[in-house]
């Protein structure tokens, strides 16, 4: 295949019109036209290369790869790297071989790493155990290209045997690394750091990030569905702040450090975690467009999502260059970002209208392995008239939970939550068979009546619920382990659901289907008066430990500053 167009050079940071030649699914070469004014070309539009998502969990989109594949392209997609973390807690390397083999049945560019943290903490039930001899086959795998975010920070900073074996097989393997570190400053850092652990994505305020940035890491910028820190990273107030401090030195001219203000300092853009309703919205796309408004220069941005995590990871990938696989989009122009076509390896996978390829069916052995609950598993026992509790506080579009307590009513020795200052009861359901769970209080949610339910949790993916009366929680649960994993909402008035039979993760559907039911949940539970924007990614952070202040898991009440378990009730 030969064709003219005008393609955007990411490597020389300029746009011009050129012929490609395309043959066996590589750029076979690439000749610049000089001419003067507008060149004739054969393909409409501006050639840019495929974009790449260097940190996705594709468990969180609810669609299996191959479902997954067939959205992304829609939005100029071509290539993501997937820590599959979320099924390797389910079902261990059984669920990480599955990703593996259905996003082999598409034409697109899985790259997978390697999950370092399987359970993400001793102090929850998962489904499975990945060691260090675990760690060591994957990594020997062509399509393991990293060791997934090493979320065992802790671990990390004292030394613990195990998850240094880890980090140590990974550069045996030369393999990067890839970091979760919220909030970790100073000589924690440093220790982290040392173990050459290259990659962060949890960063949530400049400042965090530029000194992740200068001790040596790559920042990960991240636009997902629950977690949105582009505004904050992206901040020009707190950027300009920065760049004055250099200006006090006398060293770097003002007007050099003007120009510098409007190119990202950071390197990556990421989804983290996308559901699915976000996901038909748009993906990178979408991001970069974002970006672009906040006033990063962009094509700065589009580096952020082609050439940079391709030289990162290592792909064949992210740049329009000979000898490269031909993966690449047109789109109208780099202010609207519309996908006008999408080839993988020299094929066009999407025409601008349809997609180009089909998702297979599959089937998994589903891990829900729990007994029905009742009314009472959810209360909360005290004697007395009144008890100061503990309570969760959850953030809309944040990760980071806040420690904070209330006083609540005791009425027949059951804790009752306080529908007027939003305190309601959340609980943990362990689904591995072990029959444990956990109850306490969150604040955030909302909800005047009713409850929600999800067996998407965080990272060992129990059943997880909040609500407001304790039958109706059990009620929602119930209905999640009717459909072997899932999201419920119930009240008085409805109840519906969303089934993920695969792993309790995952749905055969597409895309829409999914992002359709789970539109109705969301505006169900927003009927119920919740007042968040992404009600069950955020209620799935809610187990996810390793993130501060305070969190939930199915053995009890985590603090996470401290990482130690901690009372319910205070008096």
């Amino acid at each position: 295949m030969t064709f003219t167009t005008y393609i955007l050079d990411v490597l020389t940071n300029s746009v011009y019109p050129a012929r490609i030649t395309i043959e066996d699914g590589v750029f076979k070469q690439i000749v610049p036209i000089i001419v003067e004014g507008k060149a004739d070309v054969d393909m409409e539009g501006l050639m840019l290369p495929g974009f790449i998502d260097s940190h996705i969990h594709i468990e969180s989109t609810m669609l299996t790869p191959a479902q997954f594949a067939k959205i992304a392209v829609m939005h100029g997609t071509t290539s993501v790297v997937c820590d599959p973390h979320e099924i390797a807690n389910v079902s261990g390397i059984e669920g990480i071989e599955f990703m593996i083999e259905n996003a082999s049945t598409v034409p697109f560019n899985f790259y997978f790493s390697a999950p370092s943290c399987v359970p993400a903490t001793s102090f929850e039930t998962s489904g499975a155990i990945l060691d260090s001899e675990d760690i060591e086959y994957l990594l020997q795998k062509d399509e393991i290209v990293a060791l997934g975010e090493m979320m065992n920070f802790p671990g990390v900073i004292n030394g613990d045997e195990e998850v240094l074996k880890k980090l140590e097989l990974s550069r045996k393997y030369k393999k990067p690394i890839d970091g979760h570190a919220p909030l970790l400053s100073g000589e924690e850092l440093d220790k982290y750091l040392e173990q050459y652990i290259v990659t962060d994505h949890e960063c949530s305020n400049f400042h965090e990030a530029i000194e992740k940035k200068q001790k040596g890491m790559k920042i990960m910028v991240r636009d997902g569905s629950s977690a949105k820190n582009m505004e904050a990273l992206f901040d020009f107030s707190e950027r300009i702040d920065h760049l004055k401090n250099q200006e006090s030195f006398g060293i770097i001219p003002t007007e050099v450090l003007e120009r510098r203000i409007h190119s990202p300092i950071f390197d990556f853009i990421v989804s983290d975690d996308k559901h699915p309703n976000d996901l038909i919205e748009g993906h990178l796309n979408k991001s970069v467009k974002k970006a672009a408004e906040l006033g990063i220069d962009v094509i700065k941005a589009i580096e952020m999502v082609t050439i940079n995590p391709a030289s990162h990871y290592n792909l064949d990938a992210g740049a329009i260059v000979t000898g490269a696989r031909a993966d690449f989009i047109i789109i109208d122009n780099i202010i609207d970002f519309n996908i006008l076509k999408t080839y993988i390896a020299g094929e066009c996978v999407f025409d601008g209208e349809n997609v180009l390829f089909d998702a297979p069916d599959v089937e998994t052995e589903n891990r829900i392995n729990t007994p029905k609950k009742t009314a009472d598993d959810f209360d909360v026992l005290f004697e007395g008239d009144e008890c100061e509790v503990n309570v969760i506080e959850c953030m809309n579009g944040e990760l980071l939970t806040q420690k904070t307590t209330a006083t609540l009513k005791v009425k027949d020795g059951k804790v009752l939550p306080d529908i007027y200052d939003d305190v309601l009861k959340i609980a943990v359901v362990e689904r591995y068979g072990n029959n444990n769970m956990s109850n306490a209080f969150i604040k955030g949610f909302g909800l005047k009546k009713g409850a929600i339910a999800s067996s998407v949790a965080h990272d060992s993916h129990n059943i997880i619920v909040v609500g407001y009366d304790s039958e109706e929680m059990a009620e929602a649960v119930n209905m999640v382990i009717d459909n072997k994993g899932g999201i419920a909402v119930v009240s008085e008035d409805f109840s519906d659901s969303l089934a993920l039979p695969i792993a309790g993760l995952m749905s055969n559907e597409d895309a829409f289907t999914v992002a359709d039911k789970l539109e109705v949940l969301h505006k169900m539970a927003s009927a119920l008066g919740c007042k968040l924007d992404s009600p069950f990614m955020t209620m799935a952070f809610m187990a996810l430990l390793v993130i501060p202040s305070i969190k939930i898991s199915d053995k009890g009440l985590f603090d996470g500053d401290n990482f130690e378990f901690m009372d319910i009730i205070l008096n």
